[in-house]
């Protein structure tokens, strides 16, 4: 009876033990997202661009400045609070599309609400007809770009064999706190004629997404890449299963393999926007395998998520349920945007010196 009741303090003493080892860890958390910014254009007309058929720029002139300071204040809004609840931060890194220019982006990072947070933007102009572009802003004190480049996608139309003009893909690669990463920002080509018509527009973005990763790996095959964006396909259509090759299961990520932890949620009848009575997840964010390490001594995957919160949701109408975009019916709507935003978590051990105790 005595050895049974040794074994048992000596049992309730190691996992005392491990519970107060484990609960001396601590992490560090930082938010990466991707937010399609529906339309985030400016007031003045831009001759060079076909800037005329923005929402904003088919209203009445009186009440465009006042439409885009709106609208700008409600993408900072969102933006600040993306993550907030879980890291106590804004994302550290976001990737961002329909965007107009650069002009916009500083707009929105110099807003009172993502003012303190000193953000910094990388921007190419692209060669997209409707003069949308993808961006990445960050906060300068948490990542250091180190080299930046926009992909040119070329793609024709199927039945016209002419030129189809779209959103270049920002590559970025750089140090988040001392962790090289590589950030690739997409807006693949549209569903316009319909979903079979245009898919080879977005298996030829996928392609070339494909090539950017092949070549960050041949020159490091543990490269840690994340791949974000409003793709306009979800994540079993072919672009991402076939030409991506992303699996929906970590375990299943193989050397070099790309995990897509936004398939569980499309699974689950989740979307981050919706047409029709339908829901998509064309929003979303992808991950190479060294993200999936236990060894958090550098950046590791924690968590996606949709940030769907209440008051991006349309409460009432024909779109209740729906996210409450900024423009319909020819008008501003006071509301944010047709896509809810993309995030993940990225994790770090924090060493913290031993007590005496413990040495």
């Amino acid at each position: 009876m005595k050895k049974l009741n040794l074994c048992i303090i000596t049992l309730f003493i190691f996992a005392f033990i491990n519970v107060n080892a484990q609960e001396k860890k601590k992490f560090k958390i930082h938010t990466v997202a991707f937010y399609n910014l529906e339309n985030l254009f400016d007031s003045i007309n831009d001759p060079v661009k076909f800037d005329e058929a923005s929402p904003i720029m088919e209203m009445n002139e009186a009440n465009r400045a006042e439409v885009y300071e709106k609208k700008v204040k409600n993408m900072a809004r969102v933006v600040a609070d993306i993550g907030y609840e879980d890291t106590k931060n804004t994302p550290a890194i976001l990737g961002v599309s329909e965007v107009e220019n650069r002009q916009v982006l500083v707009d929105l990072v110099n807003d009172p609400q993502l003012l303190q947070k000193d953000y910094g933007i990388i921007h190419f102009d692209s060669p997209d007809k409707r003069g949308i572009d993808v961006a990445m802003i960050y906060q300068k004190a948490l990542f250091k770009p180190i080299t930046t480049s926009s992909h040119e996608l070329l793609i024709y139309d199927d039945l016209t064999r002419k030129r189809v003009y779209t959103r270049d893909q920002l590559l970025v690669s750089g140090e988040l706190e001392g962790d090289l990463i590589h950030i690739i920002v997409n807006h693949w080509p549209s569903r316009s004629g319909g979903e079979a018509r245009s898919r080879s527009k977005r298996v030829g973005a996928a392609k070339l997404n494909k090539r950017i990763i092949d070549s960050l790996q041949s020159i490091d095959p543990y490269a840690k890449i994340i791949t974000m964006g409003d793709l306009n396909d979800d994540p079993t259509n072919a672009s991402v299963k076939d030409v991506l090759k992303a699996e929906r299961k970590p375990k299943k990520v193989g050397f070099k393999g790309i995990y897509n932890p936004m398939e569980e949620f499309f699974k689950k009848g989740l979307g981050s926007n919706a047409y029709r009575d339908a829901w998509s997840l064309f929003d979303q964010i992808l991950i190479t395998q060294p993200f999936l390490e236990k060894d958090y001594s550098s950046f590791r995957f924690y968590k996606a998520g949709i940030f769907n919160k209440y008051y991006l949701t349309n409460k009432r109408g024909r779109y209740k349920g729906y996210p409450f975009r900024s423009f319909a019916d020819g008008g501003f709507t006071g509301g944010f945007s047709d896509h809810f935003p993309a995030y993940i978590y990225l994790i770090r051990e924090v060493k913290t010196e031993k007590t005496k105790t413990e040495k």
